[in-house]
């Protein structure tokens, strides 16, 4: 199963699978059906379970990504070798959002983390009242925005992730926020988007 939104950089694809494993995959052609054994499999890197929904984040030629088996990873985009890990408390199915050497994501484990991008060195984390599930980071202007199945939308200062403000909604917030001139737009599970 691969329920993780591919990303695309440099001619190759990089996704995550039920099988643990994250794949590098010529651009241009494919397998079907699609198994680590497939000639076109550039290389894969096998986690410690599997990689639900969390999407590949490619910049400056490291693969950010998370797994089930509470890691985020840092991998080569060119061989899949492993840079970092580093472990959260629980899963982490949010996706990375890598802004100015910091990878940010999110762990079931209630927090939102602020780890460096070329050390996986932790800067900050912050709990929040509940899971975040799905919600991944969006980073703007200094700020990372996050919905919990506390239901709630946060507002973090992205430097030291203190709490700047939260907007509570009407039922849990799994949907990832989206960030356009001074406005963060989201969903929740009461049925409404918020502005």
């Amino acid at each position: 199963v691969v329920d993780s939104s591919p990303a695309v950089a440099d001619g190759k694809v990089y996704v995550g699978s039920f099988d643990g494993n994250v794949y590098a995959l010529s651009a241009t052609t494919g397998s079907v059906p699609f198994d680590e054994f497939s000639s076109n499999v550039i290389w894969s890197y096998k986690t410690g379970d599997m990689i639900m929904l969390s999407t590949p984040a490619v910049i400056e030629g490291i693969v950010y990504v998370g797994s089930y088996d509470y890691n985020v990873y840092a991998l080569n985009s060119s061989t899949g070798t492993k840079i970092w890990n580093y472990t959260t408390g629980f899963a982490v199915v949010s996706s990375p959002a890598v802004v100015d050497g910091v990878v940010y994501v999110c762990s079931e484990d209630y927090k939102v983390y602020a780890l460096n991008a070329a050390t996986g060195a932790l800067i900050w984390d912050y709990k929040t009242g509940d899971q975040i599930h799905v919600s991944s980071p969006a980073v703007a202007d200094g700020m990372v925005y996050v919905g919990s199945n506390d239901k709630n939308v946060y507002a973090l200062n992205a430097s030291n992730g203190n709490l700047v403000w939260k907007y509570p909604t009407g039922h849990v917030v799994i949907s990832s926020p989206a960030v356009a001139d001074g406005i963060v737009y989201v969903g929740s599970y009461d049925g409404n988007i918020y502005a």
